[in-house]
């Protein structure tokens, strides 16, 4: 059922306070994530699915080993990750098969992932044009080893992927089939303009038209000969608030293990329901806003995922004992301007904003602080970080 966010604040606002426990005590701001409300995120989607489909979680939301680990033994039957040092990340710690769902065009690189994978398909990769084809065929013979490819689709999103209805995708579906150095894993998808979606029906009908594109092209391409092992989607909104799961084999969603903002205004989730916060304190304070100790370096100026705008501010800033947030009006680099409407907290004050979108906020959080269980809050490393030497 869609929620009524006319009446959401108010009525969660108070479950807010019973969670991420210990937050107001930070004397430094700090990216919080709330352990029972993600482990719970985690056992939803998994009993969503209900084992009709193989889920392979995306790691870009976290970055983070442990939580990869609580979804592998959640059911996690392989992950997907959008860089390669997120990949190879998760093969050392031996948490394959990884899909790298994004177009790598450095032989090199593609080299040292495959040399990584202790067993052939431990790293899957995709391809969208006869460059990305051509890497991953050079870099397979250069290795000896055999790369394992999804053909990447464009559903909807215009960002990567070939038409799925073009005669010229049957083409190069067949040149990665008859490749010896490749391995044809099957079709990969991404439906992220499902965030720019004004309802759950509107994400539905997008989940529909995805999965006819998926299962229309591979007809077409079994009726040429080319077998499709595999058809992959993966988008947080088409998995929540799915089309159902016939003809999928495998899902990848990210962001459900956290849940923000832009979730809440899609009306997949409600604020109860997320799990990573940014705690921070009142420094200052004006006759408009109240201002805190945190800015763009931490949130983002993210509005909402893939460039969607369904808002014009940076978060809610929640306080204990209140019904409503102070909605976060702009943002420096280190400050937040909090409208107080009048009723201006006192300097100090600890304030939990819910971001409009979680992933960034824990790309750059530099380590996650886990609260709410029995022992004393600890940080959550993000190996999965790009970090120079």
């Amino acid at each position: 059922m869609p929620i009524d966010q006319n009446t959401a604040t108010e009525i969660e606002g108070p479950a807010l306070a019973c969670r991420f426990q210990g937050f107001e005590r930070l004397e430094e701001p700090r990216v919080v994530v709330d352990m029972p409300t993600l482990r719970g995120n985690i056992e939803r989607a998994v009993d969503l699915i209900g084992g009709r489909a193989a889920l392979h979680p995306h790691v870009k939301t976290h970055k983070s080993l442990e939580i990869a680990r609580l979804q592998k033994t959640s059911g996690a039957a392989g992950f997907t990750a959008a860089k390669p040092y997120e990949a190879l990340m998760l093969l050392e710690a031996g948490l394959g098969p990884i899909t790298l769902a994004y177009p790598q065009i450095s032989g090199q690189t593609v080299c040292a992932l495959l040399k990584a994978a202790d067993r052939p398909g431990d790293v899957r990769f995709i391809a969208d044009s006869d460059q990305t084809v051509e890497t991953l065929s050079q870099a397979a013979l250069a290795t000896g080893r055999t790369a394992s490819v999804f053909l990447k689709l464009d559903v909807g999103l215009h960002r990567c992927g070939v038409d799925p209805q073009a005669a010229s995708t049957i083409a190069l579906s067949a040149r990665i089939d008859r490749d010896p150095r490749l391995a044809f894993e099957g079709l990969l998808s991404h439906a992220g303009h499902a965030y720019g979606a004004p309802t759950p029906a509107a994400i539905r009908a997008i989940a529909a038209r995805e999965l006819s594109l998926l299962q229309d092209l591979r007809k077409r391409l079994r009726l040429s000969g080319i077998d499709v092992p595999k058809v992959s989607i993966g988008s947080t909104p088409t998995i929540l608030a799915n089309a159902g799961f016939d003809g999928i084999d495998e899902v990848r969603p990210g962001n459900y293990v956290f849940l923000d903002l832009t979730a809440v205004r899609l009306g997949i989730a409600h604020r109860a329901d997320i799990a990573l916060a940014v705690a921070a304190r009142i420094v200052s304070a004006n006759s408009r806003y109240a201002i805190a100790n945190v800015g763009s370096k931490i949130l983002s100026s993210d509005l909402g995922a893939h460039g969607t705008s369904a808002t014009t501010t940076f978060g809610e800033a929640w306080i204990n004992d209140r019904v409503a947030p102070l909605t976060v009006a702009k943002l420096s680099e280190e400050h937040a301007f909090l409208i107080h409407s009048n009723d201006c907290p006192p300097v100090g004050t600890a304030v939990l904003i819910l971001p409009n979108h979680a992933c960034p906020v824990a790309n750059l959080s530099g380590g996650l602080l886990a609260l709410g269980e029995p022992d004393a809050a600890r940080t959550i490393k993000t190996e999965g970080v790009l970090s120079w030497s």
